[in-house]
């Protein structure tokens, strides 16, 4: 047995004497709790708001997944195709199509690659970002890219550009703007 040892058993009134003396001086003042608490309080605070507050899609990143949809539903090829090819589970290709989580350069690039368009295809009719600048108020062609985003869209595309009459063509959209009620032109 060493002397510390020894000694701690032969004099456990001091020790335990000086241990709860070291106790009573190490504990903190009432400032530094309420400065703890204050801090801790702050903490959860921040982490709460991080929880709560879900951030929207950004619109382009919503636009890029639609096209990256779109152009994937054109090939016929299924979410877990994709996915396989990229390495991805469908549901991270879910995310993206979503724009709930962003694509970066070079995924873009291998998905570009994969659907055999340039990726320049996935940024036409993007919307404008809040602080650039534009000519006019030109429509947006959003309602177009969300329409060939669609399977209905999709299908119906498809089956009209079989129509080889463009007499038949235009009679088609002529009946769709009767039924709608559109005298657009």
């Amino acid at each position: 047995m060493s002397f510390s040892h020894a000694r701690l058993i032969g004099n456990v009134n001091v020790n335990t004497r000086t241990l709860a003396d070291y106790a009573l001086r190490a504990q903190p003042s009432a400032w530094t709790l309420r400065l703890a608490q204050e801090r801790r309080e702050e903490r959860i605070e921040v982490v709460q708001e991080m929880v709560m507050v879900k951030k929207a899609p950004n619109p382009i990143d919503k636009h890029v997944g639609s096209r990256v949809r779109m152009r994937r539903m054109m090939l016929g090829m299924s979410q877990e195709k994709l996915g396989d090819a990229l390495d991805l589970t469908f549901q991270q290709v879910q995310k993206y199509e979503k724009g709930t989580n962003r694509i970066g350069a070079s995924r873009l690039q291998q998905i570009s690659h994969i659907l055999q368009v340039p990726v320049s295809f996935f940024f036409e009719g993007a919307p404008a970002s809040s602080n650039s600048t534009t000519g006019g108020d030109a429509p947006s062609p959003a309602f177009v890219s969300d329409f060939l985003a669609s399977s209905e869209g999709l299908a119906l595309t498809r089956a009209f550009m079989r129509i080889e009459d463009a007499k038949v063509r235009r009679r088609i959209v002529d009946l769709v703007e009767a039924i709608v009620g559109g005298d657009e032109k």
